[in-house]
This record gives C-alpha cells, structure tokens and sequence, in this order.
C-alpha cells in the first residue's frame, strides 16, 4: 500500500487562531479551500459553530464568535533529506 501525496489527491491545510488562546489549530482536511472559506464565511454571518473535518476524519468545532484568523491553503508536499531547500 502507497501513501504518496499522489494517490491521496491535494489536501488543505487549514490554521485557525482562536480568541484568548495563545496558540493555533493547525490541520489538514480533505475538503477544498472554498469549501472551508465558505464554511467560515456561513459560520461569522449566520453566529452558529464552524464545523470542519480533519483528514483523518475527526470533526473540529469552533464557536464563532472565538475565530480570530482563518489560513487555508493547499498542504506543501513534506521534504525530506539534503535536498530538503
């Protein structure tokens, strides 16, 4: 069994900062960067929870008052070794 970047398809990272919390939640998630900017957008306008599903399938809820900042973006391939730059 391979798990090449290319038989899984493109995942999206997605790093979210959260009012009076220092740090980040930082996690990809199978679903597109739209998805997850509409997603966002619904839970700021409409005042209900922002629910996202990571790539391993766990389900991530934030009320939506707590969002600081939203980042999404397409996952870098991981490098690994000298050529790593």
């Amino acid at each position: 069994m391979s798990t090449k970047k290319s038989d899984v398809g493109e995942s999206t990272q997605v790093r979210i900062a959260i009012a009076d919390i220092s740090s980040e939640l930082l996690f990809e998630t199978k679903a597109s960067v739209s998805d997850v900017k509409l997603a966002v957008m619904k839970a700021i306008s409409e005042k209900v929870p922002l629910s996202l599903q990571d790539s391993r399938g766990h389900e991530i809820v934030i009320a939506s008052d707590k969002i600081g900042f939203v980042d999404v973006g397409l996952a870098a391939d991981r490098r690994v070794g000298f050529g790593a730059l």
